[in-house]
């Protein structure tokens, strides 16, 4: 249990951004809530009697530093993360402090690598990004199968969501990213990523029980693609989405989450599905659980308290796999996760 630290959360008033506030408070840290919008944060104030709120637009250096100023960490849950990565970066390098986002978003995570890791290093500073059920996890499991694999020739991440009613959020960054790569599709291929203007294919992924045989959307990439081969020797990442969840996320009719218990969590349930293949051996594991925005507040929230406690494996720009020991770290997730590994598929 922390105690008392503080914790700045961008964006706290956002769908994702509240989960992590509550998460936050229940692991015993003290959030400061902040973003763009200085309405939704004084709403958002008033459900969290003496918490400190802080407007700071991300064109506003010097509000970002208000922002953060007696802050241990940085949360950055407000996308676009195109937008808000970059400054919000900049304001934890100039305070001194760690950062950590949720970004699903594959270019603003290539961005932050590329832009980021030589600085960070240097300052001794420790920038995670995606650290969130998108990227985060499936580093993490990815990095839990391979054990003591040094390298290998494939990891493939499928996801069965048994429905996916996005957030706003999620469709802006959408949007921005579709925009970014002028409409085509990506994919993580012989050591690089490509751009592709083709469909991407339609095959069947034989998830575990209860879920069973799906058709599920090929090289639906996420990113993953950018958080695995950052730290593992892998020239070939694949992620596939079951066709259902697809079909959900960008049809525009599809309503937002709806909240069924008193957590705010959503019916949505997931499986996440790790096969790691080197040399023709293979190694499998699984993650289980509930509301893919929900827990993504106990993977950031678990990865703050690491850091701060002196458990992280390095410094500069770092994903979930290689900051963090994978295995412990998930096994400290559960009852919000539960991971398993599974004997090699024939």
């Amino acid at each position: 249990m922390a105690t008392g630290q503080i914790v700045a959360v961008y964006g706290a008033y956002g769908h994702t951004g509240r989960f992590v506030v509550a998460h936050l408070r229940e692991r015993g840290f003290v959030p400061v809530l902040s973003g763009r919008d200085a309405g939704k944060l004084r709403e958002l104030a008033a459900s969290h009697p003496g918490l400190d709120a802080r407007p700071a637009p991300v064109d506003d250096p010097a509000a970002l530093d208000r922002a953060l100023s007696g802050a241990a960490a940085v949360v950055n849950c407000a996308g676009p993360f195109a937008t808000t990565a970059a400054p919000v970066i900049e304001a934890a390098l100039r305070a001194g402090i760690p950062y950590v986002d949720v970004a699903a978003e594959i270019e603003a995570n290539a961005d932050t690598f590329a832009r980021f890791a030589d600085r960070a290093r240097a300052a001794g500073a420790v920038i995670v990004p995606a650290m969130a059920f998108f990227g985060g996890l499936g580093d993490l499991v990815a990095t839990a199968a391979m054990d003591d694999w040094t390298e290998a020739d494939e990891v493939h991440i499928a996801y069965g969501l048994n429905g996916w009613h996005p957030t706003e959020g999620t469709r802006a960054a959408g949007a921005v990213s579709r925009e970014r790569r002028g409409g085509r599709r990506v994919r993580f291929a012989a050591g690089r990523l490509e751009y592709r203007d083709d469909a991407p294919p339609t095959l069947e992924w034989t998830f575990p029980e209860p879920m069973g045989n799906r058709s599920v959307i090929g090289e639906f990439t996420m990113a993953d693609v950018v958080t695995v081969p950052s730290h593992l020797p892998v020239p070939d990442v694949r992620t596939y989405m079951t066709v259902e969840a697809a079909g959900e996320v960008s049809a525009p009719g599809t309503p937002a989450p709806a909240a069924v218990d008193e957590r705010g969590r959503s019916a949505q349930t997931f499986v996440v599905d790790v096969v790691v293949r080197s040399g023709g051996r293979e190694r499998r594991a699984v993650a289980r659980g509930r509301d893919i925005y929900a827990v993504t507040a106990p993977l950031v929230v678990e990865a703050v308290h690491r850091v701060l406690t002196g458990r992280v494996r390095r410094e500069g720009v770092a994903s979930a796999g290689s900051a963090f020991d994978a295995p412990g770290f998930l096994r400290s997730l559960e009852p919000h996760i539960a991971v398993e590994s599974l004997a090699p598929r024939p």
